[in-house]
């Protein structure tokens, strides 16, 4: 493939951290990670510390990206089982809500089936619905946001089962979408290669099982190759962008997490270059269908230049994440965002992030 001019990617799952996670990420360092990446617009999850679950904590939330912020964003309010009366009244200041059917951060699992039904059916049906769910969860909330006569988008699907059923799903007319991240499709818990791979090549973080922790687990090969083989029912490529310091995935208790916005878009086109899919295939799925799904206005004078043809390894030491590191360390990788202009001025030119901090513009629809 020759150098590439592509439009500005977007990155519907971000977990940007700021305020009390700060040292792990902020609005700043991850939007440079993101520009590197080709990212041109993020949207950003809840389960911050403190969780989006009210007024307070969104305007806190807001006002760090507004300052801070390199790139185009959005937020997502977090549905909590004590904001089920209240949640709907911040659908026009964020660009959708997620439901946490499983663990994480922060008091957002719902826990009771009535709670999940009830935010199902009073959030706003022009603003989008996210879910954490996996295994059967999965059904849970397909069922839920039918039954509200509503769409519903699945994050990072990871299992045959969860894929096999989105797929049915979709054969019924259910209105659900979904997205896989690169993790899932490119590693599994017990093959190679691994994060685990990397550390003992010489070319990873350290050593220790804490690099594999992940939410959603990593799976197994078959869990892999069903997902390759129902790429058609995959609307989105996210990253899941989850960062936490090397001392933390050291540590006796590691948080489970990856960061991934420097390295997806060369996954995807190192894919593309052993014939797994197409420039279409990632174009589509990396842009035109997030902008879709989640209401996302234009970006005009916006477009990234891509080497398709550069062979390069992850080096944590030249990346913009404050993570540290990368479970893609010790990988060749085909293809090297070069140049990024976002509203005619160059936001990455290849080496350095000159777009400055508060540059970014918030894509919530009360903003558009």
């Amino acid at each position: 493939m020759p150098t590439l001019r592509l439009p500005g990617l977007i990155d519907p799952h971000v977990h940007v951290r700021d305020l009390a996670q700060a040292h792990k990420e902020d609005w700043e360092s991850c939007t440079a990670a993101a520009l590197a990446g080709g990212f041109t617009t993020i949207v950003a999850m809840p389960n911050t510390q403190p969780p989006l679950t009210d007024g307070e904590a969104l305007a806190q939330y807001k006002a760090a990206a507004h300052a801070r912020a390199r790139c185009d964003y959005g937020i997502y309010f977090g549905a909590g089982p004590g904001n089920v009366q209240t949640a709907a009244r911040f659908a026009p200041q964020v660009a959708g809500m997620k439901m946490y059917l499983d663990s994480t951060f922060g008091d957002l699992k719902l826990d009771a089936l009535d709670v999940l039904v009830e935010h199902a059916a009073r959030w706003p049906k022009d603003s989008p619905l996210l879910a954490h769910a996996e295994g059967h969860h999965v059904a849970s909330a397909i069922l839920a946001a039918h039954l509200a006569g509503r769409s519903i988008h699945i994050c990072h699907v990871s299992r045959k089962d969860e894929i096999e059923l989105i797929r049915r799903a979709k054969a019924k007319g259910f209105a659900v979408t979904c997205e896989v991240c690169p993790h899932h499709m490119f590693m599994t818990l017990a093959g190679t290669p691994s994060p685990i791979a990397a550390v003992r090549d010489g070319g990873g973080p350290g050593r220790g099982w804490g690099y594999l922790e992940v939410r959603p687990r990593l799976a197994t090969q078959a869990d892999v190759d069903a997902l390759w083989a129902n790429l058609e029912v995959i609307d989105c490529f996210a990253t899941d962008h989850a960062p936490h310091t090397r001392l933390e995935k050291e540590s006796g208790n590691p948080p489970p997490g990856y960061p991934g916005l420097e390295t997806a878009l060369a996954l995807w086109l190192t894919a593309a270059h052993r014939g797994r899919l197409t420039l279409d295939d990632i174009t589509a799925r990396m842009g035109a269908n997030p902008r879709r799904i989640f209401n996302l206005p234009a970006q005009p004078e916006t477009w990234i230049e891509v080497d398709a043809d550069y062979e390069w390894m992850p080096d944590a030491a030249r990346m913009f994440s404050r993570a540290g590191w990368t479970p893609f360390a010790g990988w060749t990788l085909r293809g090297r965002v070069t140049r990024v202009v976002l509203r005619g001025v160059v936001a990455f030119d290849g080496e350095r992030v000159p777009a400055e901090p508060g540059s970014g513009r918030s894509v919530h629809r009360s903003n558009v």
